[in-house]
């Protein structure tokens, strides 16, 4: 049960917040645009590191990867993982072209590679994809996290949706970006000790070893499985071939073409605070296999021995439920704060990128003589259409995670949305051949194929198509979701190139600045710590990958 004192911790933490939001509105009253969007482009390494971090490990992050450790799917880790590596290809191919351009938005910077016909193809997607995979999603796993204190599902919905939504409104990006950072320490301290009393309740670490076999063997499943990172290619959720090859297609989205991430590089005072703040970021992304998927193994270590009630049918209520069950008083409100704290710094996040998109994109772009004070008036309104239309979603939404649980819900969409956004960005900045008609050619057709998938997924887990029915439909909906964003990439860029063939190249003069040239000897700023401090990180990923496999732990 939660207690008075837990109820008083997460009423400072709140109180700490909207402190945090208020002095920073106080301190910026006279905004602009670039202010309110983008915090006037003056902002320092660590604090887009922490940020960077913050924003994407939401609520729906630990719920979710404590549940697939609980499950023994410890494959769920190598998205976190490999985040880093792409981080890299961040911080040093894509943030000297998008800081140099000027940018507000990664569709702005699509159209000075392309056409304005790419910009609102990028546009309307990414609002999209915000409604179906950041906001609804946290919304919902933020009201698991007030279920645990006893609040109504969507009594806590709201909850969520009212209180984030305030500050970010009225605070903009710097706001975000601030309350970011301390938020990253409350969540990061919350979840260390929930994996401390974790270890004290099992009797550390042999003692996990030794319930996660007597619990696996329980429950006929294999207990090496809960601590390799790695999968048969057959597998069918997380294959290593589409986990080394697939997953790196929805990594360069997300990372490095995604408005909610590249807006905090787009804040950087220059190149070099920017790349910093990736590599920062890619150390931290070390960290939720340690502290959100291992808590889960623990979970399922627990129940096994009786030391925990949860329902191994339901995994993703496993940290919810060691909160609830495990916890002292004060330091559950401590965790519980520390999940509100991952659950409003991704939603805020979402809020204020959606709110950028379609005022940059949508309004600015049909009324350019917009005043500053209307185009922040137009951002903050737009953040509540978007909540509204997450809100309605919700109901959807759990019908998909039912099956695979929220991280394989969450990865699987971004699967079907990411493959040609990815393949436009990433040769766009290599091949110079490319043009405007092969990228909308590419961007469409990849957006209507990665939708069949999506609908017939959805139509076979509701049972609108039987199993045998059409053996087509079974074979497509069958194909594991990173080897279909694989191939969906594939043919993105197949079709990017021979698109292009049908018109005229692009001039020289469009793609100065956004592609590639013989004359960047001081385009990239390189410094020599940032040389050494990528080399740490490769090293550091590498050496957890060996240790987390069948010749290391599961061994």
């Amino acid at each position: 049960m939660i207690s008075g004192i837990d109820y008083g911790v997460i009423v400072l933490y709140f109180v700490l917040i909207f402190y945090i939001a208020y002095w920073i509105t106080r301190r910026d009253r006279q905004r602009g645009s670039a202010d309110y969007f983008l915090a006037s482009r003056d902002v320092g390494w660590f604090v887009i590191g922490a940020s960077l971090f913050a924003s994407n490990i939401g609520a729906e992050h630990i719920i979710g990867l404590a549940g697939s450790g609980a499950r023994g799917e410890m494959p769920a880790a190598q998205f976190e993982i490999l985040a880093s590596l792409v981080l890299i290809v961040l911080g040093w191919l894509f943030v000297p072209f998008y800081l140099k351009s000027g940018v507000f938005t990664m569709p702005e910077f699509l159209e000075r590679r392309y056409s304005s016909g790419a910009r609102l193809y990028l546009s309307v997607v990414s609002i999209l994809a915000y409604v179906l995979t950041k906001i609804s999603l946290t919304i919902f796993a933020g009201a698991l996290v007030f279920e645990v204190m006893g609040i109504p599902f969507w009594t806590g919905a709201l909850v969520v949706v009212v209180t984030t939504g305030a500050y970010t409104i009225f605070g903009g990006f710097k706001a975000v970006l601030y309350t970011d950072m301390v938020q990253l320490f409350i969540l990061l301290g919350g979840m260390i000790l929930v994996t401390i009393y974790g270890y004290q309740a099992i009797g550390g670490w042999d003692g996990m070893m030794a319930a996660v076999d007597s619990t696996a063997n329980q429950q006929g499943l294999v207990a090496a499985n809960f601590f390799d990172l790695w999968r048969p290619s057959d597998d069918t959720s997380y294959p290593w071939t589409g986990m080394l090859f697939g997953a790196p297609i929805l990594g360069i989205w997300y990372w490095c073409t995604d408005q909610f991430i590249v807006q905090r590089v787009l804040s950087a005072k220059d190149v070099s605070n920017a790349r910093a703040g990736s590599i920062f970021a890619g150390y931290l992304k070390q960290l939720p296999l340690f502290i959100f998927v291992i808590p889960g193994v623990l979970a399922f270590a627990l129940a096994g021995s009786g030391l925990l009630q949860l329902d191994l049918a339901n995994p993703d209520k496993a940290l919810p439920i060691m909160i609830s069950e495990l916890l002292p008083q004060g330091i559950k409100g401590l965790v519980l704060a520390g999940l509100l704290a991952a659950l409003m710094s991704s939603l805020s996040s979402a809020f204020n990128s959606c709110s950028t998109l379609f005022t940059i994109d949508f309004y600015k772009k049909y009324k350019p003589k917009s005043s500053e004070r209307e185009l922040v008036w137009v951002g903050q309104i737009a953040t509540i259409i978007l909540v509204i239309l997450s809100l309605m979603y919700i109901p959807l939404m759990k019908v998909l995670t039912e099956s695979g649980g929220i991280i394989q819900y969450m990865q699987s969409v971004q699967a079907y949305i990411s493959p040609p956004i990815a393949a436009a960005f990433l040769f766009g900045l290599f091949i110079h051949r490319i043009n405007a008609r092969g990228a909308l050619l590419s961007l469409w057709l990849g957006f209507i194929i990665g939708s069949i998938r999506f609908v017939l997924e959805f139509m076979v887990k509701e049972g609108r198509i039987a199993p045998g029915d059409y053996p087509m439909i079974d074979t497509f909906v069958g194909i594991n979701f990173l080897h279909f964003a694989l191939y969906l990439f594939i043919i993105s860029a197949a079709i990017l190139w021979f698109g292009s063939q049908f018109s005229a190249a692009p001039s020289a003069a469009k793609l100065a600045g956004v592609t590639f040239n013989k004359n960047v000897e001081n385009f990239f700023e390189v410094k020599k710590k940032d040389v050494w401090l990528t080399v740490g990180l490769v090293a550091l990923v590498l050496s957890i990958w060996a240790i987390f496999s069948q010749w290391g732990i599961a061994g």
